[in-house]
């Protein structure tokens, strides 16, 4: 609801340093360097490094976050663009799509904060963007620092999940499977 206030937690603080990857997809650049401002202004305040990296469009910003995720020892990202709705069904695919990608690679244990602002118009995409004001590039570079805090809070798997190492057994309600040992 417009006008209401929220509740903003305060930043968490780390005793190793943390790294993320801004993935910034600057269509509409004016936009996407306020949401940049904000989200390096947070960034800083919480004494985290950061790299940026820019792509074309929403589209490629989960693919690019994929491929960082994979390939390299980002402690978590910082999605960063704007859709802003035209006159075709083009707004609804690239708004879902992109979205879908951040989520699944949120549940794959990527620390995403999302600022793909998804508007009606330039003039809501620029209050949200504002550094200022809404903030919303802020925003989401806190809750990439609080998905990081939490995820090194809880560790690293332990082990025991997927498919067990040719040779070794498990134990399973006390009972062992797994090569007979003679």
């Amino acid at each position: 609801m417009a006008g209401t206030t929220h509740h903003e937690l305060p930043l968490p603080e780390f005793d190793e340093p943390v790294k993320l990857l801004i993935v910034i997809a600057p269509y509409y650049k004016d936009i996407a360097d306020d949401q940049l401002a904000g989200a390096k202004a947070m960034l800083e305040q919480a004494g985290a490094r950061y790299e940026v990296i820019k792509v074309p469009g929403a589209l490629e910003i989960p693919v690019a976050i994929g491929i960082a995720h994979r390939q390299s020892n980002f402690d978590g990202y910082v999605a960063l663009g704007c859709v802003i709705r035209g006159e075709t069904t083009h707004y609804e695919t690239v708004c879902e799509e992109s979205n879908r990608g951040i989520t699944m690679l949120g549940m794959g244990g990527a620390c995403i904060g999302n600022c793909i602002l998804t508007v009606e118009n330039h003039d809501q995409a620029a209050r949200r963007a504002d550094p200022s004001g809404m903030n919303k590039g802020g925003g989401a570079a806190a809750a990439a620092l609080h998905l990081i805090a939490l995820t090194r809070r809880f560790g690293k798997p332990k082990g025991g999940i997927g498919f067990k190492p040719r040779g070794e057994s498990i134990q399973v309600a006390g009972k062992s499977e797994g090569p007979a040992t003679a």
